[in-house]
C-alpha cells in the first residue's frame, strides 16, 4: 500500500518512547507518506532513551486540517505532558471530530482519555492504563494490536510491527465513518 501524498502527524514532547516515535515515523515515510512532528514548545524533543528530533510544528499552531492521520507514541513523561497541555488535547480530539486515522502505542492512550474520544471504543494500551481506560468508557484488551474504526493502538514496542502494518493500512484507507469524538 502507498501512501504517497498522506501527511502523517506525530505528537510528542520530551520523555517519549524512542522506538514508538522513530519505528511509525520510518514506517509511514517508507510507503510515501511525509511526516511532520508537533510538540507543545521546544526547538527539538528528546526521548527517554536519547533520541533527538526537531520540532515542526508547535500544537498551538498545528490544525488536523493540514494533515491525514494522527499517531501518538508513549512514554510516560511525554504521554503525562501532552494530557496537561491543552492544544494537544484539542489538536487530538480534532482528528476524531474529522473521521481521520489515529494510531497510539503504550502510554499515549492518556492523552485520547483528556480529549475525550474513547468511551465505546475498544482500545489496548501499556497494561498499566487499563482502569484509565475502562474508567473513561473504553473497552479494554490485551492483543498485540487493535483497530477499531481508523484508530489503531497496541501495548508497548514489542508490539510495533503489527502496529505499523495496521497503521499504514488504516491511513491508506483514509476517514471512517466510525471515527467520531
Amino acid at each position: 500500500m502507498t501512501l504517497t501524498g498522506n501527511r502523517v502527524a506525530f505528537l510528542a514532547t520530551d520523555g517519549f518512547e524512542d522506538s514508538e516515535l522513530t519505528s511509525p515515523w520510518e514506517a509511514v515515510t517508507t510507503e510515501g507518506a511525509s511526516a511532520t512532528l508537533i510538540a507543545p514548545d521546544g526547538a527539538a524533543i528528546t526521548g527517554k532513551n536519547g533520541h533527538e528530533q526537531a520540532v515542526d510544528l508547535k500544537a498551538a499552531d498545528a490544525s488536523a486540517d493540514q494533515f491525514d492521520a494522527l499517531v501518538l507514541p508513549g512514554g510516560v513523561v511525554n504521554a503525562d505532558h501532552l494530557r496537561m497541555d491543552q492544544a494537544s488535547i484539542d489538536l487530538a480530539r480534532a482528528f476524531f471530530e474529522q473521521h481521520k486515522p489515529v494510531g497510539v502505542i503504550c502510554h499515549g492512550a492518556w492523552i485520547l482519555i483528556e480529549a475525550g474520544v474513547v468511551d465505546g471504543r475498544t482500545i489496548t494500551s501499556y497494561p498499566s492504563l487499563k482502569t484509565d481506560l475502562r474508567n473513561a468508557g473504553a473497552s479494554w484488551v490485551d492483543e498485540e494490536v487493535v483497530v477499531d474504526e481508523g484508530l489503531v493502538s497496541s501495548r508497548t514496542p514489542d508490539d510495533l510491527p503489527a502496529f505499523n502494518a495496521k497503521l499504514v493500512e488504516e491511513i491508506g484507507e483514509g476517514k471512517h465513518a466510525g471515527q467520531t469524538a
